[in-house]
């Protein structure tokens, strides 16, 4: 679609355009959501596309030989959601000054507040993130769109972006951190006698319920167990946003495509199953997605969704637990405030300097707010 010296940029409405060989020497093996194997899933079993308002567009760079050197998941978006870094006002402030803020292009990964690469390379290539950056910016004003978006992006590539012109912003999740722990007593060992005593009455009371646990990987997860799996998404999904984007299907394909990355810890009543928390495991990271539950038992969400994940991170010596968006009762748990990075590319000149303006003032609310976070830490203060 667009020209450089050296490389060419095509857009692609299907991930099946692209080999998934070619897709997955530029995305690693580190981080299962830029897989070819996750993304193919989501849009094979109708999660992204027309129905979602999330159209593949996936941004890809040839050099001269025609090889595939750079690769963008991206997305035409009509709408705001599904995203987690949240430009709703912006939006707004452009269509009430009579712009026309949707459609816009999205670099990142469907439904899924998950950090990682954005900018997928070719080891050995010698294409820099501000070349992949500079070709979503002409493809972005070939199409007449309003914005480029790159959320949840690698710290590195947002540092490479800003350096190129593009609008930096920053966000703060909660992630455990892996010292080195033996057990999950000596995870607890770290932290003060109050907090300590806590967290085991809480997992106390989660056990007594009547309830058995079991984790599952990839093949043991079978039809019966995801379609229960579903029906606790759906219900989730209904109570908190009103709008499922995840298809039935979307869950057994993915099990299928990654095998044993894929670990759901499923709460039992008796055989019927009651609550799951679905995570993926990457190179050094443990993370969760989606949970759900049929029922009402005390501290069941924190046992499978943040403890049991530290059961299993310690056991395979994973380096941390990404436990997905907000939740700053996270933190009484082990999980710590972090850093997230996006950045923004706009093409109207007076609704870029507005929204510069913005990201000014609120960056450093932002990292004060980290910072008070930072000091409800449950550890020890030798730890």
């Amino acid at each position: 679609m667009t020209d450089s010296p050296s490389f060419s940029l095509s857009l692609h409405s299907s991930i099946h355009d692209i080999d998934a060989r070619d897709w997955n020497a530029c995305a690693g093996a580190d981080n299962p959501f830029v897989s070819h194997e996750f993304l193919s899933a989501v849009e094979d079993s109708g999660s992204a596309g027309s129905r979602t308002g999330w159209l593949p567009q996936h941004a890809v760079l040839r050099d001269e030989a025609n090889v595939i050197q750079g690769i963008v998941p991206l997305y035409a978006k009509s709408h705001s959601y599904g995203e987690y870094v949240f430009d709703h006002g912006w939006a707004s402030a452009f269509e009430r000054a009579g712009g026309s803020y949707y459609p816009k292009l999205q670099a990142a990964v469907p439904f899924s507040p998950v950090p990682g690469p954005r900018l997928l390379r070719r080891p050995g290539s010698t294409v820099p993130a501000a070349a992949l950056a500079q070709t979503l910016v002409q493809a972005c004003e070939e199409l007449d769109l309003s914005s480029v978006h790159v959320t949840f992006c690698e710290q590195e590539d947002w540092q490479a972006l800003g350096q190129a012109g593009w609008l930096q912003r920053i966000g703060t999740q909660f992630h455990w951190t892996n010292a080195g722990y033996g057990s999950f007593d000596d995870f607890l060992g770290a932290m003060s006698s109050r907090k300590r005593k806590s967290i085991r009455r809480e997992r106390r009371d989660a056990q007594a319920a009547g309830l058995t646990f079991r984790t599952l990987r990839g093949a043991e997860i079978t039809r019966p167990l995801w379609d229960a799996f579903f029906g606790f998404y759906q219900s989730t999904v209904d109570r908190k946003w009103g709008s499922a984007y995840l298809t039935r299907r979307f869950f057994p394909m993915l099990s299928e495509r990654l095998g044993d990355r894929v670990v759901l810890m499923m709460a039992f009543n008796g055989d019927k199953p009651v609550a799951a928390a679905l995570n993926l495991v990457g190179a050094d990271a443990l993370y969760g997605r989606n949970w759900g539950c049929d029922g009402d038992w005390p501290f069941l969400h924190f046992e499978l969704c943040y403890y049991r994940a530290i059961d299993f991170a310690i056991e395979h010596g994973i380096a941390r637990v990404e436990a997905g968006a907000q939740g700053e009762h996270k933190i009484q748990r082990g999980y710590l405030p972090v850093p997230t990075f996006s950045a923004h590319w706009l093409t109207h000149s007076g609704l870029r300097q507005a929204v510069a303006s913005f990201l000014e003032e609120e960056r450093p609310s932002i990292l004060q707010h980290m910072e008070e976070l930072s000091e409800l830490s449950p550890f020890k203060d030798e730890g």
